[in-house]
Order: structure tokens, then C-alpha cells, then sequence
């Protein structure tokens, strides 16, 4: 244990790995500012679907959220500069945690492992070389850095993708259509559109995707297929990024590489007069325990999460119910149909409540198909009607289908769901059950309704 968490090696990996996450952090503060996602996602909504429990985490008023994303991408320079490095980077940390937690509008799992990555870094010993911090206080410069340094986010990049995969393994991606799905949003790409529609490519895209998720992590920790696993990153991962435009993620993930590869390499690559760390020191520190607890129960929570959403009742497809926090990236498409209706307690007066006045068109695309977010709305309703001075009851109609199948009943009609709490830790029992063979193929369901 000592050997593996303990024994010094050379810095050039972490350091460089600290320069790229700033760079791309920073970006991502500066770039949300100028590609309008701050002005559609944090201002022009009346109100964000938070993650509940958190209600009390909202945007700031008028302007202030382009100043926060500002603020943020200072952060990522000194963060990639490696000025004040723990502080900027707690504060990146912070910030970016506000951001992911008071708004799911925009929920990817891509935000879920920056908060991630940020948070680890914050505890990572990255600004010991090459940074202003070295530079202004010489007795933190140092060659070498302990192996928990990279062992800890190789294991957490390890389950990112290990989960990726595993989730991947369910008939509509075997059989290509859900990667046909997808191609079809992108047919009016110049140049590449026709390409994106051909049959072979949504197989090829599924298999690949499977693959690439379970093995690039191994094969980027074998030095006989380092190099191969490195060009096959590069490929992957640029291919997402003009496919699917998914923003600073797949240059983090080509980044990632920095991890791997030998110190000799790095530094003959990209820092050639730094010297290289030859020493075979293992220092134990007066932290350890709490170290190797701490990490311990991190990971376990990394490995467990994921799971969660087996103890649950009914199908993930379905009710969501786990679909978050578990690294099911880009698995299903959904589509929904919503109607919110009133009934005053007093006079039983039943109307139709006009919801879509409520929201951005970004948020009606989301909130269609998600429990979560139906139940928010419904109390955000039944607060506007006691505003206006009326106690009412508040149901919904709502259908919806996966995969471009047919639609289905999804919530329970007979529920007031302004007056049920939400569940964070069992299922929702105003979610209808999936219905039978909600997932079949239509071909199937056809034999079905001919053998009956």
C-alpha cells in the first residue's frame, strides 16, 4: 500500500494535466458567457429546476450570473498559471458546484465529472512545478509528487468509463437505434450529414462506443498499446466533439492522457528543461490514514452510485429513477406529452393551467419526460395559485415514449402532486409502471397483438 499511494515520481504529468484542466476550465467560464448558454440556461428563465434540496442556490439577479462565469474563467487561468492554486481552485470548485446543483435544464454527466475532477484537484500537489506558487515560494518546488497524485483519477476515470460501457449493453444500442436516433437530429451537417445517416456508421458507433469505453483505459496503462489507445482517443474524441458539439469534454478526456503516459516522454515532449525525477523515495505521511480513508470511501461511493438505481422499482428506462450520477452518457432518446390542470378546493373547478408561459423553450424540450422535474413544476404551481389566493390541487397528463416508440401514460392523472413529497431514496409511486413491452420493436409488437 505504502509502495503503490506513497513512493515519489516525477511531476511532468500532473503539472501538464494542471495547465490543460485550467485552460479548459477557463473556457468553459469565458466560453458559457459568449456562446448565450448563461443568458439561456441562468437568466432569461423565470426560474431553474434545481436539484432538490437545494432550492435555496439560485441565480443572481439582472446581469450577475455573467460576472459569476467571469469570475470562473479567472479561476481557470490562475488555476492553468498555478497562482494561489489551491485557493482558485477551491473557489472554481465551489462555484462550478453552484452551477451544476441550481439547474438541471442543462444536466450532463460531462458536468457532473468536472465537479468531480475540480474537487479532486483541489487536494492535488499539481502547482509544484511550473507555476507562479513555485516560483514566488521557492520551498514548495519540487520534481516529484506521491503516486496517489495519478492513482486516484486513473481509478476515477477507470469507473467513468467502465460504467459508460456497461450501460451501453441493452438491445436498442446493440441493434444501432439509438446511434441512429442521434444521427437523424444531425442530417443537416454540412458536408458530413449524409455520412452520419449511413446504417454501417450507427453499427459501427455503437460497437465502437462500447469498446472504446471498456479497454481505453487499460490500453492506455499497457505500454504496448499506450500509443495505440492514445491515437484512438484522439480519434474518438474528436469525432464527438464535431458530431456532437458537447463543449470542453472530449479535449478533458484527450487530456486525460497526460496521466499515462511515461515522464520521459512528457518531458521530452513538452518540457524539456525540466529535470527528471530519478529518485525512489517512499514518504509516508502523518495524513495517511485519513487519506487512505477518505479516498477509500470516496471511491466505494464512485463504485456504488451508479448501482442505485437496480433498488429501485421498475425499469431506469422508464422512470429515470437513478438515470443521474451514474455515467449513462447519451443512452436513450425521450419524447413527452404534458398537460397541467387546476382544481380549486373550494368550488371543484377544474381548468387548464398554461405551464409552457412558465418556461424557456429549453426548458419545456427537458422537463417533459423527467418525474423530477414535473413534480417541481407542479409545486412552483401550486405556489403561483395560493399567490393569487386560491388553494387548488395540481395533476398532470402526461405521456411519453423512448426511442421514438409509442407513447404511454407516464404519470398517475388521479395524484396531486403538489401534495405528495418527493422520494429521494424509493421510488414514486405516482410513476406509472412501464407498460409491457414499452422497449419491443414494432415488428414485435405487431406478432404480439396477431398471436392474441
Amino acid at each position: 500500500m505504502d509502495r503503490l499511494l506513497f513512493k515519489q515520481v516525477d511531476s511532468v504529468g500532473l503539472v501538464l494535466w494542471r495547465i490543460a484542466f485550467g485552460l479548459l476550465i477557463a473556457t468553459e467560464g469565458f466560453g458559457a458567457i459568449a456562446t448565450g448558454w448563461v443568458k439561456r440556461v441562468m437568466i432569461e428563465p423565470q426560474f431553474t429546476f434545481n436539484f432538490i434540496g437545494f432550492e435555496f442556490l439560485q441565480p443572481l439577479p439582472g446581469n450577475g450570473m455573467y460576472f459569476y462565469f467571469a469570475l470562473m474563467g479567472v479561476f481557470g487561468l490562475l488555476v492553468m498559471v498555478g497562482y494561489k492554486y489551491r485557493f482558485s481552485m477551491l473557489m472554481y470548485a465551489l462555484m462550478w458546484s453552484g452551477v451544476y446543483l441550481m439547474q438541471k435544464t442543462s444536466y450532463n454527466n460531462h458536468y457532473y465529472l468536472m465537479m468531480l475532477l475540480c474537487w479532486l484537484m483541489v487536494l492535488l500537489p499539481a502547482n509544484r512545478y511550473a507555476s507562479l506558487d513555485s516560483k514566488l515560494n521557492p520551498e514548495i518546488k519540487s520534481l516529484s509528487v506521491p503516486r496517489w497524485a495519478y492513482v486516484i483519477p486513473i481509478a476515477l476515470i477507470w469507473i467513468v468509463y467502465t460504467y459508460a460501457s456497461i450501460a451501453k449493453i441493452y438491445p436498442d444500442w446493440l441493434d444501432g437505434t439509438t446511434t441512429r436516433l442521434f444521427m437523424q437530429a444531425k442530417q443537416n451537417y454540412k458536408v458530413i450529414g449524409p455520412l452520419l445517416q449511413k446504417e454501417w456508421l450507427h453499427h459501427a458507433m455503437a460497437y465502437v462506443g462500447i469498446f472504446f469505453d471498456l479497454l481505453i483505459v487499460p490500453m492506455l496503462l499497457w505500454k504496448r498499446t499506450r500509443m495505440l489507445g492514445f491515437v484512438l482517443s484522439l480519434v474518438f474524441h474528436l469525432f464527438n466533439s464535431v458530431v456532437f458539439r458537447i463543449g470542453i469534454f472530449p479535449y478533458m478526456s484527450i487530456a486525460f492522457s497526460f496521466f499515462f503516459f511515461s515522464s520521459e516522454t512528457l518531458i521530452k515532449r513538452f518540457m524539456p528543461k525540466k529535470p527528471l525525477y530519478q529518485g525512489f523515495e517512499i514518504k509516508v505521511p502523518s495524513y495517511k490514514p485519513l487519506l487512505v480513508w477518505g479516498f477509500g470511501i470516496f471511491m466505494l461511493v464512485m463504485v456504488a452510485l451508479p448501482l442505485r438505481h437496480w433498488f429501485f422499482q421498475d425499469h431506469v428506462l422508464w422512470n429515470e429513477e437513478g438515470h443521474r450520477l451514474a455515467w449513462r452518457m447519451m443512452l436513450r432518446t425521450r419524447n413527452g406529452q404534458l398537460i397541467y390542470y387546476v382544481i380549486d378546493k373550494e368550488s371543484g373547478q377544474r381548468t387548464v393551467f398554461q405551464h409552457e408561459e412558465l418556461l424557456t423553450k429549453k426548458q419545456r424540450r427537458s422537463m417533459r419526460t423527467k418525474p423530477d422535474m414535473i413534480w417541481q413544476l407542479a409545486q412552483r404551481i401550486h405556489e403561483i395559485e395560493l399567490q393569487g389566493g386560491r388553494d387548488v390541487e395540481v395533476k398532470v397528463i402526461s405521456r411519453v415514449k423512448v426511442n421514438d416508440r409509442k407513447y404511454y401514460d407516464f404519470i398517475d392523472p388521479e395524484i396531486d402532486l403538489a401534495a405528495v413529497p418527493w422520494e429521494h431514496f424509493s421510488h414514486s409511486d405516482w410513476v406509472l409502471p412501464s407498460p409491457e413491452g414499452f422497449m419491443d420493436r414494432p415488428e414485435k409488437r405487431e406478432s404480439k397483438k396477431g398471436s392474441e
